[in-house]
């Protein structure tokens, strides 16, 4: 009689040990819907995704779109691998190019512009210049050669605006 316990006691841990892996092993999978759901509420978390957007399809989850740093890119890729349920992230998502900034425009105060204009019309003896904030107004006389060099030289000197009123010679 003391045989029959301990073989019936195997039996049952034998019998429960098996009951629970086959328990396990018919889990239910985990639907890319609910998969997406879960997704798109990671996503409100991150700043910077800009258009990234994510897809589902049977537990590989697909990044595409465009994200304002690099940072953010990484970080929606980690949140989303720590997802229960996603097998493989593959991350298409391009950051995006950094905005391209102009310098404004220094327009120099009339003093040192008037100063500036007249250096400059040193060698052109026949041609007067008025500055009055900061518009160069050129009187006088001038070959046409020397109008294509003296132009440039002026523009140099960054004046809000020239007003050509020279009389231009052969």
């Amino acid at each position: 009689m003391m045989k029959t316990i301990p073989t019936r006691l195997t039996l049952l841990s034998l019998l429960i040990a098996v009951s629970g892996l086959l328990m396990y092993s018919c889990k239910s999978k985990v639907k890319d819907s609910d998969l997406q759901v879960v997704i798109e509420d990671k996503a409100k978390t991150i700043t910077g995704l800009g258009t990234a957007t994510a897809s589902v399809k049977d537990g590989v989850v697909t990044l595409s779109g465009e994200a304002t740093d690099e940072t953010a890119k990484v970080a929606y890729e980690s949140a989303i691998k720590t997802i229960p349920g996603v097998k493989q992230v593959i991350n298409n998502i391009t950051v995006a190019p950094a905005p391209v900034t102009t310098e404004p425009v220094v327009i120099s105060p009339d003093e040192t512009l008037k100063n500036a204009v007249n250096d400059v019309l040193k060698s052109y003896n026949s041609v007067k210049a008025d500055v009055k904030d900061g518009v160069v107004t050129l009187t006088g006389e001038i070959k046409k050669a020397e109008l294509t060099t003296l132009m440039p030289l002026l523009h140099a000197l960054k004046p809000k605006k020239i007003e050509n009123k020279l009389t231009v010679k052969k």
